[in-house]
C-alpha cells in the first residue's frame, strides 16, 4: 500500500483556493512583501509551500485583527517552524476583550499568549473614539497622547451647559 503523495506546488488560483482568498489577494500580498515572489516560469509558475504556509499564518493574524503593517513584522519575526505553528492554530475572529472603563480612564490589554504582541493602553476619550498607546511607546509619543486627552478633556468642558 502506498502512501498518498503530498501536494508541494500550487498554481496560482490552486493556492487562492487552498487558504481562502482570491488570486489578487495573493499577488497584493507577493506586491506588499508579505509573500515571496514564486520563481516566474510564466504560464508555468508556481507556489511552495513556504507560500502556503505564510498565507495561512496571515489568515490567522487577520483573525486577531492585526493590521498588515504588524502582520508583515511578525512574519519577518518568526521562523519557519513557528510560522507553520501559527498557521495550524485556531483562525476563527477573536476580538480583542477588554474590561469597559469609565470615561477617560486606561485600560491595559494583555498581550497575545500565542504571538506575544506588545501590550497597548486603550483610553476612552469619548464613547465610540479610543486611543491606544503601546506600552513600548517613548516619552514624546506618551506627552502627545497625554495632549491629545487632555484637548479632549477641556472640548468636554466648554461643551457643559
Amino acid at each position: 500500500m502506498s502512501t498518498p503523495k503530498t501536494q508541494s506546488e500550487w498554481k496560482l488560483t490552486e493556492l487562492a483556493e487552498a487558504v481562502g482568498v482570491s488570486p489578487r489577494t495573493v499577488r497584493y500580498y507577493v506586491q506588499r512583501g508579505l509573500l515571496p515572489a514564486p520563481p516566474f516560469r510564466g504560464p508555468d509558475t508556481v507556489y511552495g509551500e513556504a507560500h502556503l504556509v505564510r498565507l495561512k499564518a496571515i489568515r490567522v493574524l487577520q483573525a486577531r485583527f492585526l493590521p498588515l503593517d504588524a502582520i508583515q513584522a511578525e512574519l519577518q519575526r518568526l521562523s519557519l517552524d513557528e510560522l507553520r505553528q501559527l498557521a495550524d492554530s485556531d483562525a476563527t475572529p477573536t476580538p480583542p476583550v477588554y474590561a469597559q472603563p469609565a470615561p477617560g480612564s486606561a485600560v491595559v490589554a494583555p498581550p497575545d499568549p500565542a504571538t506575544g504582541l506588545k501590550r497597548y493602553e486603550r483610553w476612552e476619550l469619548l464613547p465610540g473614539l479610543e486611543l491606544h498607546v503601546s506600552e513600548a511607546a517613548d516619552t514624546k509619543t506618551r506627552a502627545l497622547a497625554e495632549r491629545v486627552r487632555a484637548l479632549i478633556a477641556e472640548f468636554q468642558e466648554r461643551e457643559k451647559p
